[in-house]
């Protein structure tokens, strides 16, 4: 509903109708708008990290697992085009009582929190560059959401193109060169042999797309 009339275009009534059920019956089960416009965004979210998740998981490396996540998602916003351009309407329209946009980005938070703590594992490693951990994870998903808008607004474009050129460009901007590896392995046998042969920490898991 919220894909064919837009944002402002689905009220209540309007979503009652679509549905064949009667007003009374959505305000049985939703405070308002609102709630159920809240429900709907749980709902799509849920379903990308169902898709995304498993992919990240099978990876072993934190470029793995940064690549499957871009990838995951331009995947799921090819296949979910009506449910992307619904959520797109909402983050870009529903706002709290003061004036603000709902889902900003405090809305973000855990997921910058989760790539954070996964590129310092990745810089703990020697597997990724130096570089400030939280700026590249608003960056990371900046460029994600960015994709999503721009297929909402274009929706001949080809997002797993779109997805993959993310996911080599980040690919790009984070890894440490051969060089800097070698260098980071030799000083971490030389200083403590006891964390294994390569001289690298365990890595953790990053947040959920």
């Amino acid at each position: 509903m919220f894909a064919e009339l837009g944002y402002a275009g689905a009220s209540l009534a309007r979503i009652a109708e679509h549905a064949g059920i009667s007003k009374g019956v959505i305000a049985y089960h939703f405070a308002g708008r609102d709630n159920l416009v809240e429900q709907l965004v749980e709902h799509v979210y849920a379903e990308i990290t169902e898709l995304v998740v498993p992919h990240i998981e099978q990876e072993s490396t934190v470029v793995g697992r940064l690549r499957a996540r871009i990838l995951g998602v331009g995947a799921y916003v090819r296949t979910h085009r009506a449910e992307m351009v619904a959520l797109a309407e909402i983050l870009n329209n529903l706002r709290d009582a003061d004036g603000r946009l709902r889902y900003g980005n405090e809305f973000n938070e855990s997921l910058y929190r989760g790539m954070e703590e996964m590129f310092r594992a990745g810089q703990e490693s020697g597997e990724l560059r130096s570089f400030d951990a939280r700026v590249m994870a608003v960056t990371v998903q900046a460029a994600i959401d960015a994709m999503v808008d721009y297929a909402h607004t274009y929706p001949d474009h080809d997002v797993d193109t779109h997805a993959a050129e993310l996911a080599d460009l980040f690919e790009q901007a984070v890894s440490a060169d051969r060089a800097d590896r070698a260098d980071g392995a030799d000083g971490a046998d030389g200083a403590d042999g006891a964390d294994g042969a390569d001289g690298t920490t365990p890595q953790h898991h990053g947040g959920t797309p």
